[in-house]
């Protein structure tokens, strides 16, 4: 009976599946790389190796630093089948908050997909669950997508809280949204344990986890919002990984860091085998 029961949770899931949107590879270049030069190169040659990706199957972003916004949008002109993302944003419209740069900045600069709540803006910069909310519904107004960043320490995975660490970061950020804001929001789940290590969760833990973030989504925001709802993976994604990754029922694309670097390496991840 449970084997009967999981094959039909995992059917269900492969049949929602065939009906969301395409899935979405993001790269991540961090604070990468050294200078607008090269970050001009990086984005021309992913969007040349990209042209034969098929936009039905994935899209594709890739995600530079602040200064080069402006020049790879540029760069990117040509070749609509690659979005622009930024890394992050501040929810106050205007004023004095040195450093800081606002959604509406990033609007006004052909910006597509916005990072929020990001393990490294958290850990690092100390954002917390308050400023993660208050920054995505800012995206949300700007008529940007959030691509809202949950996960796991490793001392979280180690004690088995995974679920319940994404559950408390999810209702924290999505709190107060209109069921039609919360459609608009992608999800990455990105354990912090395999971020930068080389290590990767199995597609099997992935695909448990992405299931548990879709089952929490159904259950307080209803089926259509979960099932149309793209949920990335991000974790040390390579070429050698996204393959097993992206067959997962419940995977909806890959948030990529250092493999983002190396366009060769980033297009083959854009152009996963089904």
């Amino acid at each position: 009976q449970i084997m009967f029961r999981s094959l039909v949770v995992l059917l269900i899931a492969t049949a929602s599946a065939s009906n969301r949107m395409p899935k979405l590879i993001a790269g991540n270049w961090k604070m990468n790389p050294i200078d607008l030069k090269t970050a001009v190169k990086l984005a021309f040659d992913v969007s040349q190796l990209t042209k034969s990706v098929d936009t039905k199957v994935a899209e594709i972003a890739v995600i530079p630093p602040y200064p080069f916004l402006r020049d790879v949008a540029k760069t990117l002109e040509s070749s609509p089948h690659v979005k622009l993302g930024a890394q992050t944003s501040f929810y106050e419209v205007k004023g004095a908050f040195t450093g800081a740069v606002a959604a509406s900045m990033l609007s006004s600069c052909s910006v597509d997909y916005v990072l929020v709540g990001h393990s490294e803006r958290r850990s690092l910069f100390s954002e917390g669950d308050l400023e993660v909310g208050r920054s995505l519904k800012r995206i949300l107004l700007e008529g940007m997508t959030p691509i809202l960043c949950v996960g796991e320490s490793k001392e979280e995975y180690e004690l088995g809280l995974c679920t319940e660490v994404c559950t408390v970061q999810l209702c924290n950020a999505l709190r107060g949204l209109s069921p039609k804001e919360v459609s608009k929001v992608v999800v990455a789940y990105e354990p912090v344990w395999a971020i930068g290590t080389g290590l990767s969760a199995t597609p099997a833990i992935a695909q448990a986890v992405h299931a548990s973030i879709r089952g929490w989504v159904r259950r307080v925001h209803g089926d259509s919002i979960a099932d149309n709802m793209r949920i990335q993976y991000g974790g040390s994604v390579t070429p050698e990984t996204v393959d097993e990754m992206m067959r997962c029922p419940d995977v909806d694309g890959a948030l990529v860091g250092g493999a983002s670097l190396t366009a060769a390496s980033f297009a083959r991840i854009a152009g996963f085998k089904q």
